[in-house]
C-alpha cells in the first residue's frame, strides 16, 4: 500500500468515525456529567479505533458495527474513569459552582472541549435536553449502575451487549439495571434504604404532603436566588436553625444559624450558588443538591413543618453525600 492509499484509509476512517461523534459525545456525556471528560473519552475512542485500523492493515474487517464497537469503548473508558473517581474520593473543601455542560449534538468539531468550557450558552443547550436534575441523580449511582441505566435505558443497548462492558451475565446485568432505574425513580418497591435498614427514620412525605413539601422548598430556592426577603420570612419558621458541614462553607462561617433574621441574612451570600442547585428528592423528599462535572458537592435537606421551614441542613462531607438516597423528582 502506497503512503497516498495509506492517508486515503485514514481519512475515510475519519470521516466515517465523524458520523458517530455526537452519538459518542452524547453517550459519554450523561455516563460523565463533564463536557471535557466526555470528550476525553471520544477521543481515547479514536486513538483505539486507529490502533485496530493499523493493526489490521488499513482495514477494520475484525468490527462487524462500528457505531456498536464505539459505543461499547466509550462505555468502557467511561467505566474505568468513574471507578477512578470512587477509589480517589475526592474531598471538596468549599463549594465550586457547576461548569456549563457541552452541547453533545452540537456540531462534531475538534475544538468541542475547549468550546464546552468557555460557551456557556452552548453549554446550557446540553444542560436542557439531558436535565441537570437527572445528571446528579445518576451521579449517586455506582459506577456499573450508571453505565448499565445510560446504555440500556436511554440509548436501547441490549443486555448481551452491555454484560461484557460490566464484567456481568445478561441476567445480572439486566439486575443492575432494575436497581438503577429503580433508585433513579424513587420506586417504593425498591428495597428499604440501606442506611436506614430498621425504618426508624422520620418517613418521607406522600401524595399531599410530597407536593406541599415540593412547593415550599421551590419557594425557598427561588427566593433565595432573586433575594426575595417577603419570600423567605414566609417561608422560615421564626425559630429556624441552618446546619452545615464545615466543607460547605466560607472559612469562618458558624456551622449553626438560628433565627429567621440571621437566616435569611446569610442567603444573601449564595444567591450564585442557588442558581446552581436542582431540586431533587433527598433520602424521599424533596431537597435541593449542587453538582460540578458529574460529581455531587453539596445537598440540602429540609424539616418542614406546617408548610414553613424549621431547620434545613447543608451537608458536604464526602462520607455523608455517599449515604443520602436520591431520585429525579417528577413533575
Amino acid at each position: 500500500m502506497t503512503d497516498r492509499d495509506d492517508r486515503g484509509d485514514r481519512d475515510a476512517l475519519a470521516a466515517e468515525f465523524e458520523t458517530h461523534r455526537a452519538h459518542l459525545r452524547a453517550v459519554a456525556y450523561r455516563m460523565l456529567g463533564s463536557a471535557g471528560e466526555a470528550e476525553d473519552a471520544v477521543q481515547e475512542a479514536w486513538l483505539r479505533l486507529n490502533r485496530v485500523h493499523a493493526a489490521d492493515d488499513g482495514r477494520i474487517d475484525s468490527i462487524d458495527n462500528l457505531g456498536g464497537w464505539l459505543t461499547t469503548v466509550v462505555a468502557r473508558i467511561c467505566l474505568d474513569l468513574l471507578r477512578s473517581r470512587r477509589s480517589r474520593r475526592e474531598q471538596y473543601v468549599g463549594l465550586d459552582l457547576p461548569e456549563a455542560a457541552d452541547p453533545a449534538g452540537a456540531g462534531t468539531d475538534q475544538d468541542t472541549a475547549a468550546r464546552a468550557r468557555t460557551d456557556p450558552e452552548a453549554s446550557a443547550m446540553l444542560a436542557e435536553s439531558v436535565g441537570q436534575a437527572l445528571l446528579v441523580v445518576l451521579a449517586s449511582l455506582s459506577p456499573a449502575e450508571r453505565v448499565v441505566f445510560i446504555l440500556h435505558d436511554t440509548f436501547g443497548v441490549p443486555f448481551a451487549e452491555i454484560a461484557p462492558v460490566v464484567g456481568r451475565t445478561p441476567a445480572a446485568t439486566k439486575r443492575l439495571a432494575s436497581r438503577a432505574r429503580g433508585k433513579v425513580r424513587a420506586d417504593p418497591a425498591d428495597p428499604a434504604d440501606p442506611a436506614d435498614p430498621a425504618g426508624i427514620a422520620a418517613p418521607a412525605p406522600t401524595g399531599a404532603d410530597l407536593a406541599r413539601h415540593r412547593r415550599v422548598v421551590e419557594a425557598f430556592l427561588n427566593a433565595v436566588r432573586v433575594g426575595d426577603v417577603d419570600t423567605l420570612v414566609h417561608v422560615l419558621a421564626p425559630g429556624v436553625v441552618r446546619t452545615a458541614d464545615p466543607a460547605a462553607l466560607p472559612a469562618g462561617t458558624p456551622t449553626l444559624v438560628s433565627g429567621v433574621e440571621s437566616v435569611v441574612e446569610e442567603t444573601r451570600h449564595f444567591a450564585d450558588r442557588a442558581r446552581a442547585a436542582e431540586l431533587v428528592l433527598v433520602d424521599g423528599a424533596p431537597g435541593l443538591v449542587v453538582a460540578r462535572e458529574g460529581r455531587l458537592l453539596l445537598a440540602l435537606t429540609f424539616t418542614i413543618e406546617q408548610d414553613t421551614i424549621t431547620a434545613y441542613d447543608v451537608i458536604a462531607d464526602p462520607v455523608r453525600l455517599a449515604a443520602l438516597t436520591l431520585a429525579v423528582l417528577d413533575d
